[in-house]
């Protein structure tokens, strides 16, 4: 029997409407009503993860076993306020009458222990009476931390390479050791002229000071860099160094080498320089931007040795050769040519050389991040020892940051392939979180938004930041495989 009817007789159902409740969407206008009855609210609830490091890494013994402080402080100890002036630095405020716009936050009092920060007169009263010493001892604390870093964030760098170089901070009073010397942009105007040395694999501030704005002797370049190199870990086995012409000189050779130490600096101008450049044999260069390179051994006066000289020779064009001052690189103006030429022990071709030391570029972006960034340029006293302690905390604000990425890597083990998080981008990503502190039972805690989009990344460091332990010798390592 056939039976004519349609094959599918019954009804598609309905779409059922989703079981999760869909909350209007907020309406915000001039008349929305508002209060100030908010309380233990933060913009900054990321610094929940440096608190949790630095406690994890022993910080606050190692402060205290270093720095020596002569003065009795009644509102916080002095661990206490280098503490607070680091990380109001670490968070934006440059300056010490900008505290005061943080002295209430419960994330950083909390951290700090306290109620809330004292007033800017005693921030100055504690910078002023630091010795010039504290300097150098805040640039121990941060070796012993980078050893501590490196043990637990597992970075097994046998090989680095360091970055040196100068930077020009004018001044705008009449702070101590000012001086009208090299300032490109401010011609005439009296500056400083700090040396910085930073770790090019992990963009860490290795080794710096604070200097008046004369030009760094022999003797002061020599010592900068035997420090620089003693000053990284252990499980650094070869270094190579990059440095421009502003540490041209014997000395830093000699620096170099003994410490066995493979570099490529720029070589300065001088007279018999150049003479041994138009007696040189040259050849095409097809492997670099140059139209023409050479090599040759020179020794130059004062010097104890000859050294390997390579050179890049450009052509230049009509409109070149009719200008007048040439740049640093550009050695002199009598024939068509314009020259790099690097001074270095290493044996590799000409082009490696070459492109070796052009990576060298990423030491100027650190030294632009820490001024604009940490507050390096800020200088804040007309006293030199405060103004020399206050850049040694700016450098470790944003050595905080280096540490802090270090912990937050991905599973990677190749360094070449390092991203580096500026603190800038550090501060919009991970520290300018909103957070609510709760009490309940002597117990503290922290909500955070449910809409923060990086909360993944944030807990994934959270957890690798709270299993830093140390162990028999060394910290044990958090992360998995090993940077080298």
């Amino acid at each position: 029997m056939v039976k004519h009817r349609k094959k599918h007789r019954q009804k598609t159902p309905t779409k059922q409407g989703s079981d999760e409740t869909h909350s209007q969407a907020n309406k915000i206008g001039a008349s929305t009503p508002y209060d100030f009855s908010g309380r233990n609210l933060t913009p900054y609830g990321g610094l929940l993860p440096v608190g949790t490091m630095l406690e994890k890494l022993g910080f606050q013994a190692l402060v205290e076993n270093t720095m020596t402080c002569a003065r009795l402080t009644r509102a916080m100890s002095w661990y206490q306020f280098v503490l607070g002036i680091v990380l109001g630095m670490y968070v934006g405020f440059q300056r010490l009458n900008q505290m005061r716009f943080i002295a209430r936050d419960p994330m950083l009092t909390g951290i700090l222990k306290v109620k809330q920060m004292p007033p800017q007169s005693t921030l100055w009263r504690f910078m002023a009476a630091l010795h010039l010493n504290v300097a150098r001892q805040i640039l121990s604390i941060q070796q012993a931390m980078r050893q501590r870093v490196w043990e637990a964030a597992n970075v097994k760098l046998e090989t680095v390479t360091i970055d040196t170089d100068t930077t020009v901070h004018t001044l705008y009073g009449k702070q101590m050791g000012a001086r009208k010397s090299y300032n490109p942009k401010n011609r005439g105007k009296l500056s400083y002229q700090p040396m910085l040395t930073f770790v090019a694999e992990t963009r860490e501030y290795l080794w710096g000071e604070l200097r008046n704005g004369d030009r760094p002797t022999g003797k002061q370049i020599s010592d900068h860099i035997e420090r620089a190199i003693r000053a990284l870990p252990t499980m650094v086995k070869r270094v190579f160094a990059r440095a421009d012409s502003g540490f041209y000189c014997g000395e830093a050779v000699e620096a170099y080498e003994a410490a066995q130490c493979w570099f490529v600096m720029v070589a300065r101008k001088t007279s018999r320089l150049v003479r041994q450049l138009e007696q040189a044999q040259w050849k095409p260069s097809p492997k670099t931007d140059a139209d023409q390179e050479c090599e040759f051994l020179y020794q130059p006066e004062g010097w104890k040795k000859p050294c390997r000289f390579v050179a890049l020779r450009y052509e230049k064009t009509p409109e070149e050769s009719e200008e007048g001052e040439a740049e640093q690189y550009q050695l002199f103006e009598t024939r068509p040519y314009k020259y790099r030429v690097f001074v270095t022990n290493m044996d590799d071709a000409i082009h490696y050389v070459a492109w070796f030391y052009n990576q060298r570029a990423g030491a100027e972006n650190l030294i632009k991040e820490a001024n604009n960034d940490a507050g390096l340029a800020a200088h804040p006293s007309g006293r030199f020892d405060v103004n020399r302690n206050h850049f040694q905390m700016a450098m470790l604000a944003y050595n905080f940051n280096c540490w802090l990425m270090l912990f937050n890597r991905e599973p990677q083990s190749d360094a070449a392939e390092l991203k580096h998080t500026t603190l800038a981008t550090s501060r919009l990503r991970f520290l300018f979180i909103a957070a609510k502190l709760w009490s309940h039972a002597g117990s503290v805690g922290i909500h955070y938004s449910d809409h923060y989009e990086e909360k993944g990344i944030f807990q994934r460091l959270m957890d690798r930041l709270r299993r830093i332990s140390p162990g028999p010798t060394a910290f044990t390592p958090v992360l998995s495989p090993a940077l080298k």
